[in-house]
């Protein structure tokens, strides 16, 4: 296993893909991007990824679908989620199921990186799985 932190973001807006993708890789990441959950978990990348950054909605399994659906086969990926939509519910949601942060769109890039520091020493601290 590489000792680079390996951060799969899954987002259908490719714009936001690339905007995170820059900055992740700028810190001197490994970052591989994936427009739909249902891509990211037939990647051969899924049990390499310390991170996930995921949108809320997206066509097809949404990205609280996808960490139910990691969680379910015993998987402790951390999740920091994003969204357009900032729904109170959905919030919960994905907080009760483990997700590191919630950041509104357009987030700032300080909030992002400082919920991914989170994600990561919890990924090193042996959360994982």
């Amino acid at each position: 296993m590489t000792t680079i932190p390996v951060i799969s973001v899954v987002d259908d807006d490719a714009s936001i893909r690339t905007a995170i993708y820059n900055l992740l890789r700028s810190l001197g990441y490994i970052v591989h991007v994936y427009p739909s959950a249902e891509a990211f978990l037939q990647s051969p990348q899924l049990h390499n990824t310390w991170c996930v950054i995921a949108d809320v909605r997206m066509p097809g399994m949404s990205g609280i679908e996808l960490q139910l659906r990691l969680r379910s086969e015993g998987s402790r990926m951390p999740f920091v989620f994003v969204t357009a939509v900032p729904e109170e519910g959905v919030r919960a949601s994905a907080l009760e199921g483990g997700a590191i942060c919630f950041l509104t769109k357009p987030f700032d890039e300080d909030c992002l990186v400082a919920c991914l520091g989170k994600a990561l020493a919890l990924y090193i601290g042996g959360a994982h799985g």
